[in-house]
């Protein structure tokens, strides 16, 4: 499955405008030189000549291939209309898929008698054949050939004659590339599950290194209650399960067959399209002809999964971007995963965290241009969907790229303990705690909410924290303070009191690492 990732990365669009002329090198090293003279030259070829040799070019321009679907056609495409439609440049990716689907309806098609034994046998050693060109870098990819498709099958007919001219039997090229998509995704939706994993090990294990470090909770980026280090860390790890559990049920989804259902209406010929689904691997056929051609719901539902990663995963950097930073101090990235300034040597900066925060918007980009893409088209299928390609190319690619360095900065980050320790005190983080305190005395919430807050106050008169308050100032507040409130004080008291389900206590969060020790199959010594 590995392999996929190697054939991510898209390559350019051949098309491009044709250049313009260029002066020639003597003309523009001395723009000041006196007007050229052609008096002493002798005549090669008269002006009229060189017309008629001119005309003759381009009334006689260099014969192109006969397109496959090209037979009610007189005339050939211009080659501005062959750059601007073609597909291969990127498309060419999906040749593996293309050839496995190949093979499969060939076998349904020698299974229902359409074709022979024998010619079903000539041309899977054909595709084989084909397969092991283009992975030794051998195959010729032809841009007057369109895509990915016609390429495959016209070097096939070129290699084996008339045997590959009944492969594209009771198939179009509409249903063959939703095949070859959906078995695409398929794969990139299991390589992306295996990295979501491969972070929240990485993630746990970051959490088991650093039990008990307390840090400061916040909200709207003010410091709010404290919280173990463990427990924030494994709040990311969720958030990944439940983006591994979107995957997967969007694969489940787009785990259905739409080969056999043609152009868009289907067949008149005797096929077993469950046979094709289940040679693939696929759930089932697609019920319904023109909705298995003309439906993208399945990769847009992918690459919102998709934006979703890309979007817990940029808060992750800005996380770590910030706890980076000088005024925060709580991480030290180290030297593997930092990079310097080009003038300012003192500089180090998280910048794989920064590029994940920022490559989140290409990854919601991509989603947005397939949703805009899909929008108003009239069914069944419209030439207009050939642009979904790029964009779920590069969202697969980029989102695997923000997993990966994601789990390497987690491998390679160091939390400053006595920075965090000192900053603890800040915030009076043990506010909530103390009107917890005072609910358990039988005060109500909100009495509570005021007592505590006149406590805050007093506190910041005095420049202390409330557990430098004495009982006789607590008791000015309210009579019920006795001295048992010392132990709902300071930040290491305050999360041993959290004791709800899913709450940042000790035992709470014990639990919580149990969990998905067991869960990601790993041992709290890795």
């Amino acid at each position: 499955m590995d392999s996929i990732i190697a054939h991510y990365s898209l390559t350019p669009s051949p098309y491009s405008p044709p250049s313009l002329p260029t002066l020639s090198s003597s003309i523009t090293t001395n723009l000041s030189a006196p007007t050229l003279s052609f008096a002493h030259r002798k005549p090669t070829m008269s002006r009229r000549d060189v017309i008629a040799s001119a005309s003759q070019t381009l009334a006689t321009p260099e014969p192109k291939e006969n397109k496959l679907w090209g037979g009610r056609f007189e005339e050939s495409v211009t080659d501005a209309v062959e750059r601007f439609t073609e597909s291969i440049s990127f498309d060419k990716l999906l040749y593996k898929h293309d050839i496995m689907g190949s093979r499969a309806h060939a076998s349904m098609l020698a299974k229902q008698g359409l074709i022979s034994n024998s010619d079903r046998d000539i041309i899977i050693e054909g595709l084989n054949k084909i397969e092991k060109l283009i992975e030794d870098g051998k195959f010729e990819w032809r841009t007057d050939r369109e895509d990915v498709h016609m390429n495959i099958e016209a070097a096939l007919i070129d290699m084996i004659g008339e045997p590959g001219k009944k492969l594209h039997t009771a198939r179009s090229r509409n249903d063959q590339v939703l095949t070859d998509f959906r078995l695409w995704c398929r794969d990139a939706i299991d390589l992306i599950v295996q990295r979501v994993k491969y972070l929240q090990v990485a993630l746990l294990k970051l959490a088991i290194k650093n039990e008990g470090l307390i840090v400061p909770g916040y909200t709207h980026l003010q410091r709010a209650q404290p919280v173990l280090l463990q427990h924030l860390l494994l709040a990311f790890v969720e958030q990944l399960e439940r983006d591994a559990g979107r995957l997967l049920d969007c694969r489940a989804r787009l785990n259905f067959c739409p080969l056999g259902a043609c152009a868009l209406a289907g067949t008149g010929l005797p096929i077993d399209r469950f046979m094709t689904a289940d040679e693939l691997g696929f759930t089932g056929p697609l019920s319904n002809s023109i909705d298995a051609v003309s439906d993208r719901d399945f990769i847009l539902e992918f690459l919102s999964a998709n934006s979703i990663i890309a979007i817990h995963l940029s808060r992750l950097g800005e996380e770590w971007v910030l706890w980076a930073s000088e005024e925060f101090g709580f991480i030290t990235p180290s030297d593997a995963v930092s990079t310097g300034s080009s003038i300012m040597p003192q500089k180090k900066n998280p910048d794989p965290m920064e590029l994940v925060r920022g490559k989140s918007a290409r990854v919601v980009g991509d989603l947005v241009t397939l949703l805009t893409l899909c929008k108003g088209l009239p069914l069944a299928y419209n030439r207009d969907l050939q642009e979904d390609k790029e964009p779920s190319f590069d969202s697969v690619k980029t989102i695997l790229g923000m997993l990966e360095v994601s789990a390497e900065f987690a491998q390679n980050i160091t939390f400053n303990e006595e920075r965090i320790k000192k900053a603890l005190p800040a915030g009076h983080l043990d506010a909530t705690t103390l009107a917890d305190y005072l609910v358990k005395k039988g005060v109500p919430f909100r009495t509570s909410h005021d007592i505590v807050g006149r406590a805050v106050a007093l506190c910041v008169s005095k420049n202390c924290q409330l557990k430098e308050l004495s009982l006789d100032e607590l008791r000015s507040l309210n009579p019920v303070f006795d001295k048992d409130v010392y132990e709902y004080l300071g930040v290491e008291n305050a999360v041993e009191k959290f004791s709800s389900y899913g709450s940042t206590g000790s035992s709470s969060v014990a639990y919580q690492v149990d969990y998905w020790v067991t869960k990601l199959g790993i041992t709290k010594e890795t």
